[in-house]
């Protein structure tokens, strides 16, 4: 008869395998939704480089976290909105793990506001770090991927990148953007054997949401059919699913995390 620890130990041998050998980039992932996949991608296998704007204690502690499932985990400083910054910390990034199989681009930020009142530094900010981030980072690692002829990048969207939002014109614009980018960079390297997917969170309860205001907050849960907000780990099972060799034949997708709300 199999002991309990036994049975224990299977499950996580089957549990750590979905990655195991894989090599992934997550940006902005010293907290939330971006925090929530790395973690979700070490206890798959996976090694795991994070970027946020700062090594600062809450990468740090991501990169603990990581590191305690046992596998090779590092935090790297990197202003993802600046071209040559990325450029060289894909470099870092490529010389200490070898190989890069999995690019995440979750960074991301908001600048809410009406159109009449919204002033073009909460547009560019908004654009710099939330699109053109996601371009730099995958102008990098294009090359990378194209030569070992394999690798999956996963773009974060948004349900308002779809459907648009009052208020959020800028972060609309820049969550559509990366649902066009996410279909041209498929059909570009898919005969490379590299995959572009997307993924539209729906209202996900992070330090970012936290920040509406509850009249906001209100309407977004009444258009929720699950009747309550999403978790970072909901979003992560399905990056995860996209990470791995379940999706093999799955490009070019916008997969909507939202509970129900844009069917």
């Amino acid at each position: 008869m199999r002991t309990f620890a036994s049975v224990k130990s299977n499950k996580k041998h089957t549990f750590m395998s979905l990655l195991k050998g894989k090599v992934a980039v997550v940006t902005g992932a010293a907290r939330g939704i971006g925090k929530a996949i790395a973690l979700k991608y070490a206890s798959e296998g996976a090694d795991i480089a994070i970027t946020d704007l700062a090594v600062d204690d809450n990468a740090k502690a991501v990169e603990k976290e990581l590191a305690a499932y046992g596998v090779k985990a590092k935090a790297y400083a990197s202003n993802a909105a600046n071209f040559d910054d990325t450029h060289n910390v894909v470099s870092e990034i490529l010389k200490e793990f070898g190989r890069i199989d999995i690019l995440v681009n979750n960074a991301g930020i908001t600048r809410d506001g009406l159109m009449m009142r919204m002033t073009e530094q909460q547009w560019d900010m908004v654009i710099n770090v939330n699109l053109k981030s996601a371009f730099n980072f995958v102008h990098a690692i294009t090359p990378i991927m194209m030569k070992q002829k394999t690798g999956s990048i996963i773009n974060m969207s948004s349900v308002v990148g779809v459907s648009g939002n009052a208020g959020q014109c800028n972060y609309s614009a820049s969550k559509a953007g990366m649902i066009g980018l996410t279909k041209s960079i498929a059909k570009e390297l898919g005969s490379r054997g590299v995959r572009a997917n997307a993924i539209a969170p729906g209202f996900i309860i992070t330090e970012m949401t936290a920040a509406l205001s509850d009249e906001v907050r209100d309407q977004w849960a009444a258009q929720i059919p699950l009747r309550r907000g999403g978790t970072p780990e909901d979003v992560a099972n399905v990056a995860t699913f996209l990470a791995s060799d379940m999706s093999s034949y799955v490009s070019g997708q916008t997969i909507h995390c939202c509970g129900g709300m844009n069917m």
